[in-house]
C-alpha cells in the first residue's frame, strides 16, 4: 500500500457512521514529549501502556509541531491556523495587552461546543493522577472549555476533551518522578554525537526518561478510566507532544529533537489498529482530523488537513517557526521534507547560547558544555552549539545525518535541493503572512517577560 492510498484507507462508510453517532474526541498530550518511547524504538525507556495504545491505533513516524515551544505550538493547534499567521508566534505573549485572533480564527473547543459537544480541559481523573488544565495560548481566551471532566456533560451528549499532562516538562515532574521503582540507569542511555559523555549530562536525560515513564502511568489510568466509563469505542483519541524534548537542542529549536513528536490516532472501527504512517504530518492535521471526525466542516483558511479519508492530502514539507522564547529574542524558520531539512536563522549573529534564564536554570547540560567548552574538552560536533554566531542558512540531510551536525549550506552537491527548499520556504513565509517580520519592541518584550529587562545583551 502505497502512501496515497494508506491515507485514504479510512472508508467513507465508517466516517459517516462515526458522524452519525457523535463520536467523542479526546487528546492526550503530553508536555515536552519526543518520540522517547518503546514503540518508536527507544531503548532506554519502558512505555507499556503508550505501547498498548500505539497497537490499537495508526502510530505516525514523521509529525512535528509547529513551533518548538508549548505556548506557539499550541496556539497554533488549537485553531488549526499558524502561529506565525495569527500573531501569537513569541513565547508567552499578548496575555494582558487585549490582542484579539484575526477574523475566521477560532479555538476548536468553540467550533465544537457550537456543534453541540461539551468541552473540558480534564483535571482529576484518579488518586495522584490529574491533568494540569493547560492552555497556555498567546492572546485572553474567554472560558475555552465548558468544565473539567467528560462526565460533567448532559446524558447523551458527545464531548470533546483535552488531557494535559505534564510530566515530561522540567520541574516538580522530575523530582516526583525520581520517587518511581526501576529508575532508568544514567549509564544505558544513548546520547547524540552532540552530547559530552558526562555524569550529568547522562543523568539528565536519564531523568527525562524517568518522566516519560510517569506520563506512561498517567495514559494507563486514562484509558482504564475510559473503558471503565464505556467510552473507548465511541471515542477518537489522538495522544501527542505539545513540542520536542525539554533537553539542549531540542525544546526552543528547529532540529528535529525539538519538533518532532509522536502522534498516535485511536479511532475504533475507522483505523487499522497497528498500522504505522511515514508520511510527513503537521500536529496542524490533528486540528483538521478532529474537527473531521465529528463531521464539523473544516473552515476556509485552515491549515490543517485531515489525516484519513478521501480528503486527505499528502504533504511534501513541513514548515516550523521560533520566536523569542522567554526573554530570548531570536528569529527562526525550517523548511522539512521527507530527506533534507533547511533552517534559515534571521539573525545569526545571536549564538544558540544567548542567556535564557529558564535554560540556564533547569538545563544542567548546557553548563557542563559551557564548562567543558572553556577548558578545550569538547570535539568539533560538540563544539558547534557553543559557537558565537549562527549560520545564516543550515541544511542537513536527514538520511545520512539524522542528528543534524553535518551542515550541507555550502556544498555543491547539495544546491539544487537547497535552493528548492529555500525557495519553498520563502513561499510558505509570503504564502502564511508570517508575521515574524514584525519585530516586537523592547517595552513589550519587558512587559509580557519582565526578567527580560535583567537578562544580559545579546
Amino acid at each position: 500500500m502505497n502512501r496515497r492510498q494508506a491515507i485514504a484507507a479510512l472508508s467513507a462508510p465508517a466516517i459517516l457512521k462515526a458522524q452519525r453517532r457523535k463520536l467523542n474526541v479526546l487528546w492526550i498530550l503530553g508536555d515536552d514529549l519526543g518520540p522517547f518511547l518503546g514503540c518508536y524504538g527507544y531503548p532506554a525507556v519502558r512505555t507499556p501502556n503508550i505501547d498498548r495504545l500505539a497497537g490499537e491505533s495508526a502510530r505516525f513516524t514523521h509529525a512535528f509541531t509547529t513551533a518548538p515551544v508549548c505556548s506557539a505550538s499550541r496556539s497554533a493547534f488549537n485553531t488549526g491556523v499558524y502561529q506565525t499567521t495569527t500573531g501569537t508566534h513569541n513565547h508567552r505573549s499578548h496575555r494582558n495587552d487585549g490582542y484579539t485572533l484575526p477574523a475566521g480564527v477560532r479555538l476548536i473547543s468553540d467550533r465544537f461546543r457550537d456543534a453541540g459537544y461539551f468541552t473540558a480541559n480534564v483535571l482529576d481523573l484518579a488518586p495522584g493522577v490529574r491533568g494540569i488544565g493547560k492552555t497556555d495560548f498567546n492572546w485572553q481566551a474567554k472560558k475555552p472549555f465548558d468544565g473539567t471532566h467528560w462526565n460533567q456533560r448532559a446524558k447523551d451528549q458527545p464531548f470533546y476533551a483535552q488531557i494535559n499532562f505534564i510530566a515530561p516538562h522540567k520541574g516538580a515532574s522530575f523530582t516526583e518522578s525520581r520517587k518511581q521503582k526501576n529508575l532508568v540507569n544514567p549509564a544505558t542511555v544513548p546520547l547524540p554525537p552532540f552530547y559530552p559523555d558526562h555524569p550529568v549530562v547522562r543523568d539528565e536525560v536519564a531523568n527525562y526518561c524517568d518522566a516519560v515513564h510517569l506520563l506512561d502511568m498517567q495514559v494507563g489510568v486514562t484509558l482504564d478510566l475510559l473503558k471503565k466509563d464505556g467510552l473507548l469505542d465511541n471515542t477518537a483519541i489522538f495522544f501527542f507532544g505539545d513540542n520536542g524534548r525539554c533537553l539542549i537542542r531540542g525544546k526552543q529549536w528547529l532540529y528535529d529533537a525539538g519538533t518532532h513528536v509522536p502522534l498516535m490516532v485511536r479511532w475504533p472501527e475507522a483505523v487499522a489498529k497497528g498500522s504505522v504512517r511515514e508520511d510527513l504530518v503537521s500536529i496542524l492535521d490533528v486540528t483538521a482530523q478532529s474537527l473531521e471526525c465529528a463531521g464539523i466542516p473544516i473552515p476556509e483558511n485552515f491549515h490543517g488537513r485531515p489525516l484519513f479519508g478521501s480528503k486527505a492530502k499528502p504533504r511534501d514539507f513541513v514548515f516550523t517557526a521560533r520566536d523569542r522564547c522567554d526573554m530570548t529574542v531570536d528569529r527562526i524558520r525550517a523548511a522539512r521534507s521527507k530527506r533534507y531539512k533547511y533552517i534559515r536563522n534571521f539573525m545569526p549573529d545571536r549564538p544558540y547560547t544567548q542567556f535564557n534564564e529558564y535554560i540556564t536554570q533547569q538545563y544542567p547540560t548546557q553548563r557542563v558544555m559551557k564548562e567543558l567548552h572553556a577548558q578545550g574538552k569538547l570535539n568539533a560536533v560538540q563544539s558547534l552549539f557553543m559557537a558565537d554566531r549562527k549560520p545564516p542558512v543550515e541544511f542537513y540531510d536527514l538520511r545520512e545525518d539524522p542528528h543534524e551536525i553535518r551542515n550541507l549550506a555550502n556544498s555543491p552537491a547539495h544546491k539544487a535541493a537547497l535552493a528548492e527548499h529555500s525557495a519553498r520556504l520563502e513561499s510558505w513565509i509570503k504564502e502564511t503572512k508570517d508575521k515574524g517580520e514584525i519585530p516586537e519592541t523592547r517595552e513589550t518584550i519587558e512587559r509580557e517577560e519582565p526578567r527580560a529587562k535583567d537578562a544580559p545583551k545579546a
